[in-house]
């Protein structure tokens, strides 16, 4: 009963890490299954996301809602750029160049970040609606803003694998990733498909990292403090797997939780024991196809 009183919190907490690696993951998901392209500026994109809504609030006087609907786009629309003048060079070439481009990328915009806003974190308070007393569970008290991430995590990656699983723009995007001269034969424009689905993919990260502003302070290592664990979220679901982007990051987020309950140690390395394990036995990821 004692370890179930510790393990319980930690299963709760572990989802809203979750809810984080799904998210990020899913774009990345979205990105490589579509474009085939090894986004490793995701975690920049992920803090440009809060940095934005910082901006919006600081300077603009837009709060919480307002943010978590024009930081997407806004860092959306710096994708697009992104895509247009580099990623689409990088097509027909080894995703060996696409992960440099974009480390490099990563490296450059939280190096801007830093010499504009300092290393130290800026403050981002919730929204008044969801920073009252913690819901009481039971077996802890659980601040509103946390179980709102959860729930927007769930429904923004549950929304992403409808479109892109059954509706007809998912199912040109999926065929242009097979066939692209084919698809755009039929009339639709595949570079235009392209760059907006790296857009979305971009969008996702900064969806994700407004959500994460009022948890974590907003400073410009939150994003390369993620990535890492991400891409090993990525890999073990399989890479451009969007379910099991969703299922594996909820899943070892939960995972990760209960091993600081019984083997605190571990909880920091035991996503890339599992990585390891898997890559092992099933080199494509849990849902991926070889």
């Amino acid at each position: 009963m004692f370890q179930l009183e510790l393990g319980l919190p930690q299963v709760v907490l572990g989802l809203v890490n979750g809810a984080f690696y799904a998210l990020l993951s899913l774009g990345l998901a979205v990105i490589f299954g579509m474009l085939n392209v090894i986004n490793f500026a995701h975690g920049a994109q992920f803090m440009m996301g809060a940095f934005v809504a910082w901006m919006l609030l600081a300077w603009g006087g837009l709060g919480y809602w307002w943010a978590l609907v024009l930081s997407p786009l806004i860092v959306g629309a710096f994708g697009v750029l992104l895509e247009k003048v580099l990623i689409s060079r990088l097509y027909k070439l080894d995703h060996l160049y696409g992960l440099l481009l974009t480390f490099g990328l990563a490296l450059i915009i939280e190096g801007v970040f830093r010499n504009g806003f300092g290393s130290s974190g800026l403050p981002y308070a919730p929204p008044e609606i969801l920073s009252g007393p913690p819901v009481d569970l039971g077996f802890m008290f659980l601040p509103k803003y946390r179980m709102w991430v959860v729930v927007a995590a769930i429904v923004m990656s549950l929304a992403t694998w409808l479109v892109i699983e059954k509706t007809r723009l998912g199912a040109y995007l999926r065929a242009a990733t097979e066939n692209a001269a084919l698809v755009q034969a039929f009339g639709v424009n595949v570079p235009r498909m392209v760059t907006l689905t790296y857009a979305a993919g971009v969008a996702l990260a900064a969806f994700a990292g407004v959500l994460a502003a009022p948890i974590y302070s907003v400073n410009p290592q939150m994003g390369s403090n993620l990535i890492i664990t991400v891409f090993a979220v990525v890999v073990i679901g399989g890479m451009g797997s969007i379910l099991g982007s969703v299922v594996t990051g909820f899943g070892l987020g939960l995972i990760e939780g209960l091993t600081k309950v019984f083997y605190p140690e571990a909880s920091s390395t035991v996503i890339f024991v599992i990585m390891a394990i898997v890559l092992l036995a099933r080199p494509a990821g849990l849902f991926g196809r070889a």
